[in-house]
């Protein structure tokens, strides 16, 4: 009785799998290079992880992080327009890095940050799409 009490404790506390894959792509967006805002992607099918990825400028432009500036606000608008960004999406990268007959039924599991007054808050108002 008492081995069957830990077993159902032990798998109450236990994270679901949709948890479990918005947790890693959480820590995929620390790789982020953007200063304003960080997602992670993770792409998933049949309980396997087949890419992640994470938003930042194409290869081979500089970084923002690594400049220390928003290239949005460097524009001749100085806009700091969405629109006008140069970065490259999580969930893009996530989809570039993998195999297209990996993707076809695969979910994408997108998870993020904003700064906010110099501190990283999590993005939690998102739904999933339909």
């Amino acid at each position: 009785m008492a081995d069957e009490k830990s077993k159902i404790e032990t798998e109450s506390n236990r994270m679901s799998k949709t948890e479990y894959y918005l947790a890693i792509a959480l820590a995929v967006s620390k790789r982020s290079t953007c200063l304003k805002r960080r997602y992670g992607a993770v792409i998933v099918n049949n309980d396997e992880i087949i890419s992640t990825g994470y938003n930042g400028n194409p290869r081979g432009e500089e970084n923002c992080c690594d400049r220390g500036t928003c290239q949005r606000m460097d524009l001749p608008s100085n806009s700091g327009n969405y629109n006008d960004c140069f970065s490259v999406h999580a969930e893009q990268n996530a989809m570039i890095s993998a195999r297209r007959k990996d993707m076809l039924g695969a979910t994408i599991y997108l998870a993020g940050e904003m700064s906010v007054d110099g501190d990283w808050v999590e993005i939690e108002d998102a739904e999933p799409c339909p």
